[in-house]
């Protein structure tokens, strides 16, 4: 018999398996650190939307009017990808409620749970408010309201 080099089948199979176990205990991380850059962003968005809105009001607005997300962009303030007609970034829609004098923003997870497990909201007082539900907005007021982050 020759002497033959190189790894035996078992000597593979042991590899491959310390590979998988990695690979088990990296992937959740990986999706974990994902979200929370996603609601980082969506928090970042939040803030952006809310100083949009207040330099709109005090500018364009004659002092009492608040605009939509896409009035938002053609006057320059905010991104095309937050001032788009359906605002969606990085895994989170975004809406703007008008109302008489004052104005309610809500981010919500493309898809909860995997993009975002948070759901997040700003009021015209420019509290940054987040929430494991969704939040919508009626006439101006977040509900339900949660807990603030700012």
């Amino acid at each position: 018999m020759k002497n033959q080099k190189g790894f035996s089948l078992v000597e593979l199979l042991v590899v491959v398996i310390i590979i998988a176990i990695i690979a088990a205990i990296a992937i959740p991380n990986l999706l974990a650190s994902r979200r929370a850059a996603n609601e980082a962003s969506a928090i970042s968005s939040m803030r952006t939307i809310h100083s949009a809105e207040a330099t709109y009001q005090a500018t364009a607005g004659g002092g009492v009017n608040y605009a939509s997300l896409v009035n938002l962009n053609s006057a320059g303030l905010i991104d095309s990808a937050l001032g788009a007609a359906t605002s969606q970034k990085s895994g989170y829609d975004f809406t703007v409620t008008l109302g008489t004098q004052i104005y309610c923003a809500t981010g919500a997870p493309t898809t909860p749970g995997t993009t975002g497990i948070n759901y997040f909201g700003v009021e015209t007082e420019g509290v940054i408010w987040k929430h494991s539900a969704a939040m919508t907005c009626a006439t101006g007021d977040l509900t339900p309201l949660g807990a603030p982050i700012q």
